[in-house]
């Protein structure tokens, strides 16, 4: 697979480019492009999903944004999965198969996952938290919740802060819009991890 050099998403994508692009473009594996990465320490303060040979820069939690972890970091705090060692990691790798590589905002990993993480097994989230982007198209996101059930993800929620309302997936085509008083779960991942959609943007 060729990597779309166009598509890197990067601003000083003029530091890539010429010989270093010569290299881009042979990529085709999460691998590979991880290698790639640690030799381009101009790009050590990005961060990157890569999709069957394109890469796009993630972009970061922003910080109107930051007040979406608390609630729910906190909120995790109160739960039986917490208190046995699993967390919610906020922008951490999610490894779809050996082509493709997703960074959800917010993650679900298990203490298990954690342990095996640091041993050097790759892991992917059971339950995944997207923020929604302005610049995200329909295709995108379709073609990432795609990929988080491919890999064996339960539930995936795509918050949208403008429009106050947390978009719930438990399939590619199953989706609930819960909005004020509406309740938001995460079963069937976590047991206990459930409130009004309102209480998240009071």
């Amino acid at each position: 697979m060729i990597v779309e050099a166009k598509k890197i998403g990067i601003k000083n994508i003029e530091e890539v480019e010429g010989d270093n692009m010569s290299d881009v473009n042979l990529l085709s594996t999460v691998m590979e492009f991880e290698l790639w990465l640690l030799e381009h320490p101009e790009l050590a303060d990005k961060r990157f999903e890569f999709v069957d040979g394109r890469m796009f820069e993630k972009e970061g939690m922003k910080q109107n944004e930051f007040f979406i972890f608390k609630f729910l970091s906190r909120l995790f705090t109160k739960t039986s999965e917490y208190k046995v060692g699993d967390e919610l990691i906020a922008e951490g790798d999610s490894y779809i198969n050996e082509k493709r590589k997703r960074i959800p905002d917010i993650a679900y990993f298990t203490i298990e996952q954690i342990k095996n993480a640091r041993k050097g097994e790759r892991q992917f989230t059971s339950f995944a938290i997207e923020i929604l982007s302005p610049n995200e198209s329909l295709r995108d996101i379709e073609e990432k919740i795609q990929d988080y059930f491919d890999v064996g993800t339960k539930l995936v929620w795509y918050i949208s802060p403008k429009q106050e309302q947390i978009y719930v997936y438990s399939a590619p085509t199953k989706v609930q819009i819960l909005r004020g008083e509406d309740i938001c779960s995460a079963a069937p991942v976590l047991s206990d991890f459930s409130f009004p959609v309102k209480e998240m943007f009071l």
